[in-house]
């Protein structure tokens, strides 16, 4: 057994907005070696398929919502024989806060996460960055494809111009507007809503956010105001930002940085427990 794995313990891993499991491809294989048991489902209507499935019929994930995509990964982790470790990123990084305020997880690992209810944060980056999808309500129940100038902006923007066009190929899928609708307006409309996390729950697992200096989706900004919410409790959270990190953090160069700083947060975390 190596340093970094405490045990052969299961690991549930959540991809984010305009991208699939496949986003996690090199995070899967190095936890694997690790002897952890990875699982890395899709959301609904994104499922197995690959990016270039999904791109030439993107209809299964219209009009999918977030309290849909919870409770799938809800029914997955429940299913399993005990509680895992949580990873998500972006949108993925918020199902995480979401699934630990219901008492689900060991541990959490938020990746520039999109902010819960009560964390009101709306740079001037990451309205650039959503403008695509949000400036058209008539788009709310259907996908949006991103472009490959807009994908520079929001994942490609901490490496060159001939990364992001490889990082865009592989990965990128459109988007499902009506969850990025939910993320905008749902903690506003409806604070108790799907989007509501329980800051002060006491019982819940270790959480970690971290974020990239260089994100235009989520800057650091937005989730400082998220460990700032979670500090008024008692739970166990910490943050960490990483230098010249965009918001493709997890597939970008230096990707084995941030997943040996989760690796080493999980140990921390359960030497805790």
């Amino acid at each position: 057994m190596t340093s970094d794995n405490i045990s052969n313990g299961t690991i549930v891993l959540i991809h984010g907005l305009w991208m699939t499991p496949l986003s996690w491809e090199y995070w899967i294989d190095h936890l694997k070696s690790k002897g952890y048991t990875v699982l890395a489902p899709g959301w609904p209507g994104v499922d197995d398929r690959t990016p270039q499935q999904i791109r030439d019929d993107p209809k299964p994930m219209a009009n999918k919502s977030i309290d849909e995509i919870c409770n799938h990964y809800t029914d997955i982790i429940t299913r399993l024989p005990e509680p895992p470790i949580i990873i998500g990123h972006s949108f993925g990084g918020l199902f995480v806060q979401i699934l630990l305020s219901r008492g689900l997880g060991s541990v959490g690992i938020a990746i520039c996460p999109a902010n819960p209810a009560g964390v009101f944060a709306l740079p001037l980056s990451t309205v650039r960055a959503t403008l695509p999808v949000l400036s058209n309500p008539f788009d709310y129940e259907s996908t949006v494809k991103i472009s490959e100038s807009e994908f520079r902006y929001c994942f490609g923007n901490a490496v060159s111009e001939e990364e992001s066009k490889a990082l865009y190929d592989r990965y990128s899928i459109p988007s499902i507007a009506h969850v990025l609708w939910q993320g905008a307006i749902g903690g506003i409309v409806h604070p108790k809503g799907v989007l509501h996390v329980n800051f002060d729950k006491s019982d819940r697992a270790p959480l970690l956010l971290i974020s990239g200096s260089n994100d235009h989706v989520v800057p650091p900004q937005t989730v400082k105001k998220e460990l700032k919410a979670y500090q008024k409790g008692s739970g166990f959270v910490e943050y960490k930002e990483f230098e010249r990190r965009s918001h493709g953090i997890v597939n970008e160069k230096g990707w084995e940085e941030v997943l040996q700083y989760a690796l080493e947060f999980v140990k921390r975390s359960r030497s805790l427990a």
